[in-house]
């Protein structure tokens, strides 16, 4: 029998003497002795019936390891009598009284069958690894449901923990009567070999790794595999014994927020001879694993795709060698291997970024916004050198991600001989301009055009010498390899980890091994050594002194996003011709949101450059009607790229709700000929306002854009908005300190508020980054019976844990997932239905979802669309046949291509007409209707809850598609 660790004894109570003799003669059937009687039965003179003064105490004596177990049944005038439950009902989805294991499974549906009991019956795959054919009734996982006859639900099972290890979708099952179970319906095949996986670690550590293993450990498991974690990467894989450990479910528990590698990494030389990869064949066999899959740089996934084509060598050499027998290897034959590309340098080809290198480049802007601090304080000058070996991606994207005044990075030396007078050049003018810091960001590997290596020392002795700055040099070293990793890294590792059990199960012998990556944000499985060919391409095509080669070679954004620093980072004397001059009016609708302020530093500087006179309109259309505008100067929007919220100020006062008449009035009046609103669906919904009235008012013959941002991301026509990062960001940093604190105090469930309106974007997103438990989104909305689930689970989870070691957990509700069921109302439940086992707490997270600094992934997306937004404008500036200067208010566009909104479509920037866009909007909710994340939220419940999905893994497939889909869309 089972019971929850530390309860003494079970109380049942009944008003009914029959009842109460029934409930003790059917516990007696199943092995309880009665150890004590209290109380009898008086008859009453006033009715013919008996007053229940009677309780006895059943107890069942088990054997080790399962507990014994005492039953009080209690005759009471006050109890409450329960009702059965329906029959067509799936009786799993109940909370049982008490669960009974017994090896005598079918003594258990005989006794049943006997007494006339209704049950429920079902069978599950054995886990066992045995080949033995063919399988009797006591190798068949079973669980029987019934009602005692109090109407307790009750279960018999004949495991010793009646939980399966394997999670799969709840697909109910019809009762099976113990005469549709016989012989004949249990196959006699051989059990086909589980499969085992082992995964390891290896080159340098990089955050996301142990969400990648958790991924790994956990899809295995739901889609029943065994699952070994290699220690020490292939050192582990050589040396065997106790570095190779099976791991369970809880096993990697709590490893997102924890950054590099908690099964190790470490440099082996012995794996690069082949008496060391001999060993590692070696132990793989000794341990039942036939599949590899490799966390690493192009180093260690070359090295396990050369373990790979050396396998059947390796097998033969162990069997003469006599350190295998030939039955021993026969199960074998094949080695199966996957990689994920674990590496801060973000320097594999035919992926567009790895796991590890967003995070690293947080930790390079957090240093960054630091030091510029001191250097704006003291005018100083500092030269900041970043990691990236031969790679200059984040030396790049935090120059753009920062505001840096100059980056060198290897694929892109400067151009001239003298680069020291050019860059000096540069600065000077951003000195006179009246800047007081000036930020030169070097990466490692960077060289002049005749590859010689350009150091930070050097270039602080030129700003010494030749500018006479106060100059100092950081090197930030392994700084950028530490902390948790950012949502980003741990989704993507998450996501990426998932397709990595896939590409096992689907791989055959004449699969080439794949690599996982993302391309255009969709997950793809790509053959390993050409991406390893491409990314040694970069290398010799710089050695060659062709730079535009190894542009060509990096992630399709990279050459985009060179171009976008260089456009708002170096002031252009001379600016382009004058007949495409705009007065571009910038306008921020809606909720504050990170990267509204880059993207506004963005367009100021672009059009600078390019002869156009940026217009601020400070506090929404409220403050345009209010005369409150402000041509801006390239040194007023300096240090706004990492600067948070809105410094124009921002209103959710939209088109609709002002006098249209007097809007078009101040648009010819300030001269406004083109406009870029930056906003949510605020700013959306008012440039469909502004586009519908263009046949009335000229001064919306204009080209207008709407750049969407909002953290809730539901703007149409984008994948991904403006902020929604930063307050993913926001809401993990917020959500592992709650976790931290539920964790501390044992057994809490935190009940987790988060915004988004009515999109769930950052309920799932979050929930997937921080391990949540659920997540409740408008999208599915709350119900009972989704609520009752998690408190089974959660009742169950509790339960299992050893007393004193149980961790906190969280179930995040989006704000507008339910009416009724407020975040209030779920803890109380949640705390109600725990009964003791478990305490429940709210948080609500409020307005810090905003975030502060935006991160650099914002950053990065604002510049490089802002600079897309101010082309698209000039793209509608003139009639074709017009060559003059455009003289407002003229009408030189009225097309329906002129008002756009600009989006991120897998790796593309596009331009939708706002009124295509109608048709994918669902005005009443706020929001498109299109939501790529939304399938992403069962992988949520997968990775968090063992024991949710109990059907075999071949009954499944439909739902892994639909996942894979969801994956492969992005």
């Amino acid at each position: 029998m089972s019971v929850i660790e530390g309860l003494s004894h079970i109380v049942l109570t009944t008003s009914s003497v029959e009842k109460y003799e029934s409930t003790v003669q059917f516990y007696s059937l199943f092995g309880y002795q009665p150890i004590s009687q209290v109380g009898s039965r008086v008859l009453s003179n006033e009715v013919s019936q008996f007053l229940p003064r009677e309780e006895k105490v059943l107890h069942l004596f088990g054997k080790p390891p399962t507990q014994d177990i005492t039953i009080r049944i209690v005759l009471t005038t006050n109890a409450n009598e329960k009702e059965p439950l329906p029959e067509e009902k799936d009786w799993r989805l109940e909370q049982s009284s008490l669960v009974s294991a017994t090896k005598n499974i079918v003594d258990v549906e005989s006794i049943l069958e006997s007494i006339n009991l209704k049950y429920q019956k079902y069978t599950y795959p054995n886990e066992s690894d045995s080949l033995v054919a063919p399988l009797s009734a006591d190798l068949v996982h079973t669980e029987i449901y019934t009602h005692d006859p109090l109407n307790n639900l009750i279960t018999f099972t004949n495991k010793p923990i009646p939980i399966s290890k394997s999670i799969y979708p709840i697909k109910p099952i019809s009762p099976i009567k113990q005469q549709d179970i016989s012989s004949s319906n249990i196959s006699t095949e051989p059990k086909t070999k589980k499969k085992r996986i082992g995964m390891l670690t290896s080159g340098g550590d990089s955050p996301g790794m142990n969400a990648a293993v958790r991924a790994v450990v956990r899809v295995a498991i739901s889609r029943g595999c065994d699952v070994y974690a290699i220690y020490e990467g292939y050192e582990g894989l050589v040396n065997g014994g106790d570095m190779i450990k099976k791991f369970g479910w809880a096993d990697v528990r709590g490893y997102l927020a924890i950054g590099g590698t908690l099964i190790g990494s470490a440099r082996c030389k012995a794996f690069r001879e082949r008496e060391g990869r001999l060993n590692s064949a070696y132990n793989m066999v000794k341990n039942g694993i036939d599949a590899l899959i490799v966390c690493g740089g192009d180093g260690s996934l070359t090295g396990a795709d050369v373990l790979r084509s050396e396998w059947p060598g390796l097998l033969d050499e162990l069997i003469k060698e006599g350190r295998i027998t030939a039955e021993e290897a026969a199960p074998y034959k094949h080695l199966t291997v996957v990689g994920l590309v674990g590496s801060i340098d973000n320097d594999m080809s035919s992926t567009d970024i790895t796991i590890g290198a967003v995070s690293s480049l947080h930790r390079i802007c957090e240093a960054v916004d630091s030091i510029s601090a001191t250097a704006l304080s003291h005018s100083r000058a500092f030269v900041i050198e970043v990691m990236g070996r031969n790679c200059g991606w984040l030396a790049l994207m935090a120059a753009v991600s920062t505001g840096a005044d100059f980056v060198f990075i290897p694929e892109r030396p400067p151009a001239s001989d003298d680069w020291e007078s050019e860059m000096c050049e540069i600065l000077k003018k951003h000195r006179k301009l009246g800047k007081r810091k000036t930020i030169v960001i070097v990466a490692e590997g960077a060289i002049d055009k005749n590859l010689k290596p350009i150091k930070a020392d050097y270039i602080k002795e030129l700003l010494s010498n030749r500018m006479k700055l106060d100059t100092r040099v950081t090197t930030l070293g392994h700084t950028q390899r530490g902390g948790k990793p950012c949502s980003f890294d741990r989704n993507l590792a998450t996501l990426q980890g998932v397709e990595a059990v896939h590409a096992v199960l689907r791989a055959t012998s004449d699969t080439p091994s794949p690599m996982i990556g993302v391309r255009q944000n969709k997950i793809t499985c790509e053959p390993l050594m050409k991406a390893v060919e491409l990314t040694r391409q970069v290398a010799e095509a710089i050695s060659r002194k062709d730079f535009r080669r190894a542009m060509e070679l990096r992630d399709p954004e990279f050459s985009e996003d060179y171009a976008a620093y260089i456009e708002t980072t170096i002031v252009n004397d001379e600016t382009l011709s004058k007949n495409k001059c705009l007065r571009i009016g910038i306008i921020h609708i809606g909720a504050p949101a990170g990267g509204m302020n880059p993207a506004t530093r963005a367009v100021v500087r672009y059009s600078l450059n390019h002869g156009h006179t940026p217009v601020a309109i400070y506090n929404g259309f409220d403050g345009l009607l209010q005369d409150n505008l402000r041509e801006l100067s390239w040194l007023d929007v300096d240090g706004w790229a990492a600067k948070g919220g809105s410094e124009l100020g921002t209103h959710k006062i939209i088109v609709s709700d002002l006098d249209i008449g007097m809007i078009a009035y101040q648009l010819q009046k300030h001269r406004i000929n083109s406009l870029l609103l930056i906003g949510g669906f605020e700013a959306y919904s008012s440039l469909v306002e502004l586009n519908n009235y263009n046949n009335q008012y000229p001064a919306f013959c204009i080209p207008m854009v709407c750049l969407p941002a909002t953290i809730s991301n539901n703007v149409p026509g984008t994948d991904f908005s403006l902020g929604s990062d930063t307050s993913l960001n926001a809401i993990v940093e917020s959500c592992d300190a709650i976790k931290q604190s539920a964790s501390a105090s044992r057994r809490r469930v935190f009940v987790v508020e988060v915004q988004g309106g009515q999109s769930g974007y950052l309920a799932v997103l979050a929930g997937l980054a921080v391990g949540a438990t659920n997540v409740y989104t408008p999208e599915e909305g709350v119900s009972l019976k989704k609520l009752q689930l998690d408190i089974n689970h959660l009742i169950r989870r509790y339960g299992e844990d050893k007393q004193g070691t149980s961790s906190g957990r969280l179930v995040l509700r989006n704000e507008c997932a339910s009416e009724t069921y407020t975040t209030d109302v779920i803890a109380n439940i949640f705390k109600s239905e725990g009964r003791g086992l478990f305490d429940s707490r709210t948080s609500v997270l409020g307005h810090i979802q905003q975030g502060g600094a935006p991160s650099p992934t914002d950053r990065i997306r604002a510049t490089r669309l802002a600079v897309r937004c101010v082309k698209f404008l000039e793209q509608y500036t003139s009639h074709p046949s017009s060559s003059e200067k455009v003289v407002f208010p003229s009408i030189y566009t009225n097309t329906k291509d002129s008002a756009a909104v600009i989006g991120i479509d897998g790796a593309q920037v596009i331009f939708t007409p706002v009124a295509d866009l109608l048709s994918e909007t669902d005005m009443k909710y706020r929001k498109g209707k299109k939501a790529w994340w939304i399938n992403i939220k069962e992988l949520v419940e997968i990775l968090s809850k063992w024991g949710y999905y109990e059907i075999e893994p071949e009954l499944n497939q439909e739902f892994y598609e639909t996942l894979d889909n969801a994956l492969h869309r992005r």
